[in-house]
């Protein structure tokens, strides 16, 4: 079968496990004791449950959590059992203590999630890409024993196997490195939260080995089990920690920027009312100096009748006699004098007039030291981010995460491959290359779901050896029935 029929395959399949299910009525509701909070990150919260010995729930699997003094239900997920012992990452904080709740699985809706994403990507071929995931089809046709021979390794598909589980992890670690450094986005599988706890680790040591900070290039999607693996912390390493401290950091700068522009919106009217009072008293001490030229242009020329009167009666007879032919004499030298001073003492009173204005203006138009610089500073910064229309929307904006910019924004994502079949964010991102670790071990659905992702490449990893043992790609014989058609379809 080629990719696209066997995908229609397994669409086939898996609705029939939902209607199997539902039929059945297997989601029954668990009673679920001795809750505890395990730990904290972002907005996701990791709980610890005790539950009878008789429930098992499968990993990846979304379960309703209804706390027994009837408080608002909240959604979470499996993230492992161990026994007794459930761990369950919810969205909601119901405090350090749970005494009891019920847990209410929904594996029809899981396997119904998967499907749907399967009919999505026949449905939308210009958004999934089938052409590396026609070498993977193949594979998870063939027969085992032809499985365990199979060797492949060109640009489009590869095959790592090997018995020897830290060699094949070694080897993608260096293949990791490898093209996050040649700028490829990779999406590394890994069957199980624990398996991806110790691949985050492994592939992270690698990384910081050879130069490079995992914590800019990796991360652990969903919130990890162990707080350490080969040395690293891997809660550095979560998608969630790591979202909500880049977001963190966010509302910081959002919150000083809203600073730097209240500061600016205060300055401005502040210092143009402060410019408007410096231009009048520029203009009133412009007045002043015209004021104060005039009168001593007044000065001199009062000094020099007062000269003229005083010398009048000694001048040669005939200097006399020509300033009298100009009006001169000593009556219309008086008249002079008187109206040289009536004009010096209204300039007076007016120069008065404009030294106390002055005076009031000087404080009013005085700017306080280092404001204007201040003022220039942040109008510099705002125009950098556009000007105070785009402050303005940007202020406006809600602080909405967006979890798809992020997981874009990190060159190797390190997921459960149920988490990748079901989760909606990963239906809108792309990646590179498909590193699997431990594929036989790893539904076939799920591989399909993935493989659809990549544009480029897919490594698969693990022990051939483990086809046969595990039986996730057994695939039944056109036109007969066998247990394998009838079997439960497992996701995880």
């Amino acid at each position: 079968m080629t990719a696209t029929e066997l995908i229609e395959f397994w669409i086939a399949r898996l609705e029939a496990e939902q209607a199997r299910l539902i039929e059945t009525g297997q989601d029954a509701p668990a009673m679920a004791s001795q809750g505890r909070l395990v730990r904290t990150t972002g907005g996701l919260h990791l709980y610890e449950f005790i539950v009878p010995g008789e429930v098992r729930l499968p990993i990846d699997l979304p379960v309703s959590l209804v706390p027994a003094d009837d408080t608002d239900t909240t959604e979470g997920i499996i993230l492992r059992q161990t026994g007794q012992s459930l761990l369950v990452q919810l969205v909601d904080h119901l405090g350090r203590e749970v005494p009891s709740s019920t847990l209410v699985p929904d594996h029809a809706g899981l396997v119904g999630t998967a499907a749907a994403r399967l009919k999505e990507i026949l449905a939308k071929p210009d958004l999934y890409h089938l052409g590396p995931t026609e070498r993977l089809a193949a594979l998870l046709q063939m027969p085992i024993g032809e499985v365990e021979t199979f060797s492949a390794n060109s640009s489009v598909f590869t095959t790592l196997w090997s018995d020897d589980r830290a060699l094949r992890r070694q080897r993608l670690g260096s293949l990791a490195m490898d093209l996050v450094r040649a700028n490829k986005r990779i999406l590394l599988l890994s069957p199980s939260h624990d398996d991806s706890d110790e691949l985050v680790g492994m592939v992270g040591r690698t990384m910081k080995a050879g130069g490079l900070n995992p914590k800019t290039w990796v991360t652990r999607y969903e919130l990890p089990l162990v707080s350490h693996a080969a040395g690293l912390d891997l809660h550095e390493l979560s998608f969630e920690a790591q979202m909500h401290q880049f977001y963190a950091k966010s509302q910081g700068d959002k919150a000083t920027l809203k600073q730097k522009y209240d500061r600016f919106r205060e300055l401005t009217p502040f210092l143009a009312q402060k410019d408007a009072k410096q231009k009048d008293l520029d203009e009133v001490r412009l007045l002043e100096w015209r004021l104060v030229t005039q009168f001593r242009e007044l000065q001199v020329k009062l000094a020099g009748v007062e000269t003229t009167l005083k010398e009048f009666e000694s001048l040669p007879l005939f200097q006399r006699l020509a300033m009298q032919t100009v009006g001169k004499n000593v009556e219309s030298l008086k008249q002079y004098r008187a109206l040289y001073q009536s004009h010096m003492d209204r300039l007076d009173s007016e120069i008065d007039v404009a030294k106390a204005r002055i005076q009031q203006l000087v404080p009013e138009a005085a700017v306080p030291r280092g404001q204007r610089a201040e003022c220039e500073e942040l109008k510099e910064h705002l125009a950098k981010l556009g000007g105070t229309k785009k402050v303005r929307e940007l202020l406006a904006a809600e602080e909405n995460p967006n979890r798809q910019a992020f997981v874009q924004n990190r060159r190797l994502v390190v997921a459960t491959p149920t988490r990748v079949a079901t989760d909606p964010l990963f239906s809108r991102v792309r990646f590179d290359v498909l590193m699997v670790d431990d594929a036989p071990k790893i539904p076939a659905p799920s591989l399909l779901a993935a493989a659809s992702l990549v544009r480029e490449r897919i490594v698969v990893s693990g022990d051939p050896r483990d086809v046969a043992a595990v039986g996730q790609w057994v695939m039944p014989q056109k036109g007969t029935r066998t247990a394998s058609e009838t079997a439960p379809v497992p996701l995880a």
